[in-house]
Order: structure tokens, then C-alpha cells, then sequence
């Protein structure tokens, strides 16, 4: 027997810590490889992050909630050969930097750890406030998390075969469960009323009502690092918005035509927010002080272009994701890069590295169907692009007969930006480039 140290990760270039917000295991489980140990979260994702052997738990450090240092040691695994210390090595999907000198040799995972015993580590159980009645069986708590969610009984847990170790429910089973249900390919008896076992649970904590309809509502750890970043970015950077209207009739004529064959050709769908990344990487190219950070009294201009694009996620939080290198890809590259982070939101499946390397962003506020935002700068970034909804509105434009009033489609562009090293007419003139590149799409581009 031998026992491998598990190690806080480091999960980005800038993160020096991070909080353990579940565990997925106690000590004295036996866990396989790849298997979920615990989740953690720092400001910029959240991850689970997976057991690279197989082995018992041994010992557990932390407690949910605690934040813990890069490299600190936070569990250990008595493994049952040491040749799977080896196999770690091999292991190319599990990357955290701070197990590659634990698994060079095996004097380093038979090294005896001697710290302080942890307080007891309380695991969330079936009966606590939410079943009434004891499970046959251990159930971790991401499992549990998504019973309570989509409000699947006890009962109906029991009855769920698992692929674990003693028929244990794992995170597949129960979302195979849940999808078959939402498919109506479980039979009606197999959906056991419970009742007095399974409750309605609201994805809100209600602290206190105040008279007859007020009420307080708590954050969830989300929403309370966007506040913080936000109060912080509208801190240190004064900003300044500019806003144009743009003329983007040739681009809305020749999506209408042109994306059904787009479709047919590159099986992706094409929406406006690629053709905007597109034309706003252009335009960084001629105005690269926008394409910049601040770092004290320097300003750091960065040679990629690494467009930040932010997506509303289902629970209604936002996330940002970064396509890397804009300024190298074409329409098609931009869309594919594009529908694959959208998606990835939107199944909570993206990586610590989507979201590195942003230089520039762009917010949306025309899926929304509004005309007009003031969106607050990604920080350290020095610079964000709202794009607002776009509508038909009469315009007049000049004929050779004179002036005529004709039906175009317009939308406008605000420009957040960080007046430190931004003037208004750096500012402008760029944005003003942008609408131009829109309003000069050629509506007889080839798909």
C-alpha cells in the first residue's frame, strides 16, 4: 500500500487560491480514477476536479467553504499499487501542474504526511430537512444537488441503478435518469408518488420577508464575485461611453439569404455576433491601444486579439468566454469557435482556459431587444463593445432624383472604455471604424 498526495490545482495563470464549495467523497470511500473528488471555485470558474488513481480515501484536510492555497495539501489516497503512481504520468486529460513532481517517483507518494486531524467533515444526507426517510444506500452530493433540482424523490433514487462501486449512483446515472424522463422513456409506474418524502425546493434562499410582499434575497457565491468585480471595475477605471448608430442593412439582407446555405455547408448556425467579432477584430488591428491593459503607471498593448464574448448562462449568471486569436480567423472559423463556448455555457462545460486571455469584449445587448447599454469593462481590460437589437427604422438617403426616405436596419454601438488611457477621440474614432466596416459589408459575399 501506498499513498498519493492530492494538491490544490493551479486553475489559471493568476489564481493563487481557490475555495473547496463540495466534496464529492469522505474518508474511507474507495474512489477509481477520473472519478470526481471535489469541486472548487475561484473567480473566474468553477471545476470538479477528478481523482487521478484509484484507491481509498484516507484523509481529508478541508472543509467545504475553505479557501486553500495553489499546492496545499488537501487529501490523501492510500493507493493498493504503487505502480499507479506511474499511470499518472500517462494520464494526459489530468493536468493540474502541481501533481507532475508527486508522480516522477514513488518516494514522493510513500512520504508519510504529518499534519494536525481536520475537524469532522459533515456530508449533506438524504434526511436532513429534505427526505423524511433514511437511504439504502450512499449518495454524494452532487447527486443529491440534482435530485433536489429537478425534485426526484427519494423513492425514485432507490431505484436507480448505479455504475459505481456497490451499485453507487454516479453524476451519469442520475442525469441518464433525469434525461429519460424528460423523454418519457420511463413507464408511469416507475414514477413512485412518494409523498411526504419528496419537496418542492426553491433555487432561492429567502431570508426574511419584509410587510407583505418585500424580500430579502441572499447571493449565491456567483452573484457575489460579479458584484465584486464590477464595484471594482467601475473603482479603478474611469469610464467614459460613446455610442453610434450603425447602418447594417447589407449584413441583415445577406444573412436572411445566405443562412440556410451557411447551415448546409459548415452545419452551423450563423448569427450577427460573429460578424461583429469579426469587424471589431479588424478594427482593434488599426487601433491597438484598445487591444491593451493597464499595469500601474504602464500600459501593456497585447499582441493577440482575444475576444471576450459574454453569455448569459440558464441560471441566469454570466460567464465569458474568449475566442482566442480573432484576428485569424474567418467568418466561418469566428462561428464555429462561437456556437462552440455558447454551447459549452449553456451544459456548464467550460474550461478554466475558455475563459483566460480576454483583450477585448463584446456584451449583447440585442438578444434582450434592447437598443442601447453602458456596459462596465471587463477588468484589466481597458475596453467593451455593447451591440444593441437591430430594427427597422425610416432613414433618408440621397437618389439621384434627391432625397428619399427608405426602410433601413439600424442598430446602435456603445463603447465602454477606460478614460486612464483612452481619450474621446481615440475612443470614438474606433468605434466610429467599426460601424463603418458593418455598414461596408458586402451583401453579395460568398457563404
Amino acid at each position: 500500500m501506498s499513498e498519493f498526495k492530492i494538491q490544490m490545482p493551479k486553475l489559471g495563470e493568476s489564481v493563487q487560491e481557490a475555495t473547496i464549495t463540495r466534496w464529492f467523497i469522505q474518508e474511507g470511500d474507495r474512489i477509481q480514477e477520473d472519478e470526481p473528488l471535489f469541486e472548487v471555485a475561484t473567480d473566474k470558474v468553477d471545476s470538479e476536479i477528478p481523482s487521478p488513481v484509484d484507491g481509498i480515501i484516507k484523509k481529508i484536510f478541508f472543509l467545504v467553504n475553505a479557501l486553500v492555497p495553489v499546492g496545499e495539501i488537501v487529501a490523501v489516497i492510500e493507493t493498493e499499487d504503487e505502480d499507479e503512481l506511474i499511470k499518472l504520468n500517462q494520464n494526459k486529460e489530468f493536468k493540474p501542474e502541481v501533481q507532475k513532481k508527486a508522480a516522477q517517483n514513488k518516494d514522493v507518494a510513500t512520504e508519510k504526511i504529518q499534519l494536525s486531524e481536520p475537524k469532522q467533515i459533515t456530508q449533506p444526507s438524504v434526511d436532513s430537512g429534505i427526505y423524511e426517510s433514511k437511504p439504502t444506500r450512499f449518495y454524494s452530493p452532487l447527486v443529491m444537488s440534482i435530485a433536489k433540482s429537478e425534485k426526484i424523490s427519494l423513492a425514485e433514487l432507490e431505484m436507480i441503478k448505479g455504475s459505481g462501486l456497490n451499485n453507487r449512483v454516479q453524476k451519469k446515472d442520475i442525469l441518464s435518469y433525469v434525461d429519460d424522463l424528460k423523454n418519457e422513456r420511463i413507464s408511469p409506474a416507475a414514477k413512485i408518488a412518494d409523498k411526504g418524502i419528496k419537496e418542492s425546493i426553491s433555487p432561492v434562499k429567502v431570508l426574511s420577508s419584509i410587510g407583505s410582499s418585500d424580500q430579502i434575497i441572499e447571493m449565491d457565491r456567483v452573484r457575489k464575485i460579479i458584484a465584486d468585480h464590477m464595484v471594482m471595475s467601475k473603482h479603478v477605471s474611469p469610464h467614459v461611453t460613446s455610442v453610434v448608430e450603425a447602418d447594417v442593412t447589407n449584413l441583415v439582407l445577406w444573412r436572411n439569404k445566405s443562412k440556410d446555405e451557411f447551415q448546409a455547408k459548415y452545419g452551423e448556425k450563423i448569427t450577427y455576433m460573429p460578424v461583429f467579432t469579426e469587424a471589431v477584430a479588424r478594427a482593434i488591428t488599426e487601433f491597438p491601444l484598445l487591444n491593451s491593459s493597464v499595469d500601474g503607471q504602464k500600459i501593456v498593448i497585447h499582441k493577440d486579439i482575444n475576444i471576450a464574448i459574454a453569455v448569459a448562462k440558464p441560471d441566469g449568471n454570466l460567464v465569458v468566454p474568449v475566442i482566442k486569436n480573432a484576428e485569424q480567423k474567418n467568418l466561418v472559423g469566428l462561428v464555429k469557435s462561437l456556437n462552440q463556448l455558447a454551447e459549452a455555457a449553456r451544459k456548464n462545460k467550460l474550461t478554466v482556459e475558455d475563459y483566460q486571455g480576454g483583450t477585448f469584449t463584446i456584451t449583447n445587448f440585442g438578444s434582450f431587444r434592447n437598443l442601447i447599454g453602458t456596459p462596465i469593462i471587463n477588468q484589466p481590460q481597458v475596453a467593451i463593445l455593447a451591440t444593441g437589437s437591430i430594427e427597422k427604422k425610416p432613414a433618408v438617403m440621397e437618389t439621384p432624383t434627391g432625397d428619399a426616405i427608405v426602410v433601413r436596419h439600424k442598430m446602435f454601438l456603445s463603447l465602454s472604455y477606460d478614460h486612464r488611457i483612452i481619450d474621446g477621440a481615440l475612443g470614438g474614432a474606433f468605434l466610429r471604424r467599426i460601424a463603418d466596416i458593418l455598414e461596408e459589408f458586402n451583401a453579395d459575399r460568398e457563404v
